[in-house]
């Protein structure tokens, strides 16, 4: 086996001692089980991030953000400005969601799901199809300029160019009716503000898949420097057995390590030369460490041509690797859990007990109150009837709290299309002796054709003072 150590091609020269320029990383392919679970994180991420803005849901698109319109449509539910509580809490959750599965496994988040990992590996794979393995690309990236390397790294660059340019377009169709947005730039008629958001976020998508890749996690992401905060002795970590591992050496293949000194490492540099950051998992638990198992991938590579157990780069615990027994079901995490399910419990039950109506009363401000015939006290409100549903609905206002309390108008049934704001007179009557000082009223809304829609408002009935 070689023992060859991993090669860096400096991008830059620096002219002084106090900048280094980074260094280029050349990942070594590597085929392994977190492999394909990183393969496969990538392709069913990426397949819903750019499947879904093309779903349809009774006749709109299923996931729309409509900024302009203030409504965010989610398959079957629209959510308005008013339900800001449920963003809240999703955003609760998320939180929670990186706190649990980082105090239980480390950094999932960062090795599988993080949209900087998963564009920089679907990034990573056309470079690798237009350049050739590792070796190549660096024997590539060396050499001067040729007719076969202008055009394996224009045809890198053109790849690269038209994925960012349709990344920032399904971005952008998730604010605007993505059937719309092709509309518009085929007809060459796009507004200035989507050509600079669908620029801004290619470029984005171009500059840190393609060239930043691992200098984002590094040094740009905040998670990566808090991470430590959530870890324990008990978390599951991606490490480097060196009680086993060490003393590391060379040793022939099928040969017994012990007798020559030496630990299962044969310090083949492989598990650094697979890492996405270009860390040496043997140093330790180290920041820039995403934990998408790479190095587990290709040490356990090694383990099986070597004749040795597997393990040497595993996932554990730094209890379990000093032989100390290790505690899954700890406080944290069942607090943790606690929260999760609690929150995402009240959430769910929100959404499904959820009122597509709202009703706000305003008083006329312009007069207390008026008499009217008959010795009845009357006052005037308007009514904005913001109807959440998808479709219409007519409903019939009551109201309650005073003695003989009359709803003089509206007098008919209040129809109201789907997401519409309806503004809306009303006119209430009680007896004057009834009606005298101020009252606490309650307004009721009921949806005739949908029993289950009903809405009530407090709002105040002012009379003479007695």
């Amino acid at each position: 086996m070689s023992t060859a150590r991993v090669v860096r091609v400096p991008e830059a020269e620096t002219p002084s001692g106090f900048y280094a320029a980074a260094e280029k990383i050349y990942p070594r392919e590597i085929r392994g089980r977190f492999s394909r679970l990183r393969q496969g994180a990538v392709v069913l991420l990426l397949g819903l991030f750019y499947g879904i803005a093309w779903l349809q849901w009774n006749g709109r698109q299923a996931l729309l953000f409509d900024l302009p319109a203030r409504k965010f449509h989610v398959f079957g539910l629209t959510l308005w400005p008013q339900d800001f509580l449920y963003l809240a809490l999703l955003l609760i959750i998320a939180a929670l969601s990186l706190f649990f599965f980082t105090a239980l496994a480390g950094r999932l988040w960062c090795g599988y799901a993080c949209p900087q990992t998963v564009w920089t590996e679907l990034y990573t794979w056309i470079e690798q199809w237009t350049e050739g393995p590792r070796s190549r690309r660096m024997k590539l990236d060396r050499g001067p300029w040729t007719l076969q390397k202008l055009w394996r790294k224009g045809l890198k660059q053109l790849l690269w160019l038209a994925l960012a340019a349709y990344t920032g377009f399904t971005f952008v169709g998730y604010f605007t009716p993505i059937r719309t947005l092709g509309t518009q730039i085929a007809s060459l008629t796009l507004g200035p503000w989507a050509s600079f958001w669908i620029f801004l976020y290619s470029l984005a998508t171009y500059g840190n898949a393609g060239f930043l890749r691992e200098q984002v996690c590094k040094y740009m992401c905040p998670y990566a420097r808090f991470q430590s905060a959530m870890f324990d002795k008990n978390t599951l970590i991606i490490s480097y057995d060196q009680a086993r591992g060490e003393p590391r050496g060379a040793r022939r293949r099928g040969s017994a390590p012990r007798p020559q000194g030496l630990g299962d490492c044969i310090d083949c540099t492989l598990c650094v030369q697979v890492c996405p950051t270009g860390i040496d998992i043997r140093q330790g638990l180290q920041y820039e460490c995403i934990a998408c198992g790479a190095c587990i991938d290709a040490c356990d590579d090694v383990m099986d041509k070597m004749g040795t157990p597997r393990g040497l780069i595993r996932y554990t615990t730094e209890h379990a690797v000093h032989g100390t027994a290790t505690h899954v079901l700890r406080v944290r995490i069942l607090v943790y859990a606690a929260l999760l399910i609690t929150i995402a419990g009240a959430l769910v039950y929100s959404l499904a007990t959820r009122t597509p109506l709202i009703l706000d009363v305003i008083r006329d401000r312009n007069a207390l109150y008026r008499e009217v015939a008959g010795e009845r006290i009357e006052n005037a409100y308007t009514l904005k009837v913001i109807n959440l549903d998808e479709r219409p609905h007519s409903y019939r206002l009551a109201a309650s709290g005073i003695v003989q309390l009359t709803v003089m108008a509206p007098t008919g049934l209040i129809t109201a299309p789907p997401g519409a704001v309806s503004a809306l007179p009303a006119r209430l009557q009680a007896p004057a002796g009834a009606a005298a000082g101020v009252h606490r009223i309650v307004l009721t809304l009921s949806a005739v054709d949908a029993p289950r829609i009903v809405v009530h408002e407090n709002a105040r009935f002012i009379g003479p003072t007695p």
